[in-house]
């Protein structure tokens, strides 16, 4: 297929974006479904693989930071002076980005860490997607509607490997989310511990880290995403709470018992896009992009778009031609193949394929697909995710040794 629309002068209009020219995430070899596989390992988990080269230890904390992204840390040495320290210190690819996977979005992005799997394989590829057994969008964040979170993503999660090989493992997180159905499919596996305060947390996560010679421990920060969807990342609201999180890692790393690792790492980066018309799209007043839609998935910065039957072809072609030029916009097949949701001409999983839209886009420039009058708390966001370019989709990985 050609990317390259021709005039009726004879000269030829920008190209239109090959969507295997997008910068794929890292699966394999450096993306977030790669990290706890290589810890695990050098743990002695069996039948895992060290894919990322990590130096082993006895014991390993992983800190996750939803919402920051390498390159908004790199920006604010002043606000995280203890992380920006932490900025190419390590030999073995620490210290440097790993990706996440696609979409960059929480959901995802917690499914990877904790599975040690590809979207295509867990089988959550986006914030909402269609569920095949009912026509229905399925929002995998909030799990609505409700359907069964072991068919839905049935394999084990990594913690729950470490568990059963004899590793003392935990996830220090905030109470309300032990029971949710996300972190049941993705988080779990030995104990949970909830803890109100962020200080807390890491006082706990550093006191069961040393409860044992082998020891994996998970726990996480959410304020940074919070403050960036309501601010913006150019707000003083989200440097503020960049401080907060420094503060944090440092407590935490002050903590350390002998023969620990902590990794500090996140699930997305962030990118404020203006409420301009030519910024943000919008589906529900579009005409065009709504013709033969049937239902509207994913969100701004990366859609899932399903046809009504017969008229995907369309649905791409229409696409195509009016978001080509600023968005990868991919038929569902061709993403797959292209290893948007794992390596490239693997595949995905049967049961994960029709919850991939007939439609993929993903906004390579600052724009944003939103739907003001079906999605209206999304649609008013000012710093949003989801897509394939560097300040979504890399994330830190950094590391502190006792």
């Amino acid at each position: 297929m050609s990317y390259t629309v021709a005039t009726g002068s004879g000269r030829d209009e920008p190209a239109l974006l090959d969507p295997r020219s997008a910068p794929l995430p890292r699966y394999g070899s450096g993306a977030l479904s790669d990290l706890l596989p290589s810890i695990a390992s050098g743990l002695g988990v069996p039948g895992l693989s060290d894919a990322m080269d990590l130096t082993p230890a006895d014991r390993v904390c992983v800190f996750l930071i939803d919402g920051l992204g390498w390159e908004l840390l790199r920006a604010h040495p002043a606000e995280a002076p203890f992380l920006h320290s932490l900025l190419g210190t390590s030999m073995n690819g620490t210290g440097t980005p790993m990706t996440a996977g696609f979409p960059s979005t929480t959901a995802t992005s917690l499914a990877s860490v904790g599975t040690g799997l590809p979207p295509g394989a867990h089988g959550l590829p986006g914030y909402t997607v269609a569920d095949p057994a009912t026509g229905a969008l399925m929002n995998q964040l909030r799990w609505r509607p409700w359907t069964d979170p072991h068919v839905w993503q049935p394999y084990p999660t990594v913690f729950q490997l470490a568990d059963a090989a004899g590793v003392h493992t935990c996830q220090v997180s905030a109470p309300d989310f032990q029971h949710t159905p996300l972190t049941k499919i993705a988080l779990s596996g030995g104990t949970f511990h909830g803890r109100l305060s962020p200080e807390e947390r890491m006082d706990f996560a550093a006191d069961r880290l040393g409860a044992a010679d082998r020891s994996l421990v998970y726990t996480y920060y959410s304020d940074v995403d919070g403050k960036g969807h309501r601010f913006g990342v150019d707000s003083d609201e989200w440097r503020a709470q960049l401080a907060t999180v420094d503060r944090l890692a440092r407590r935490l790393a002050e903590q350390l018992p002998p023969r620990s690792v902590l990794y500090v790492t996140a699930d997305h980066g962030m990118i404020d896009i203006p409420f301009d018309a030519e910024s943000r799209i919008d589906f529900d007043e579009d005409w065009e992009l709504r013709a033969g839609v049937a239902l509207l998935g994913g969100e701004a910065r990366a859609r899932h778009v399903y046809a009504v039957p017969g008229a995907a072809a369309d649905v791409l072609a229409v696409w195509r031609e009016v978001l080509g030029e600023q968005m990868w916009v991919a038929g569902r097949d061709e993403a797959i193949e292209a290893g948007w949701f794992g390596r490239p001409g693997e595949g995905v999983d049967d049961r994960v394929h029709g919850r991939i839209g007939d439609v993929v886009a993903a906004a390579r420039d600052d724009i944003a697909i939103v739907a003001t009058e079906t999605e209206p708390n999304e649609s008013a966001m000012v710093g949003l995710h989801g897509s394939m370019t560097p300040v979504e989709q890399l994330v830190p990985l950094l590391e502190v040794r006792s």
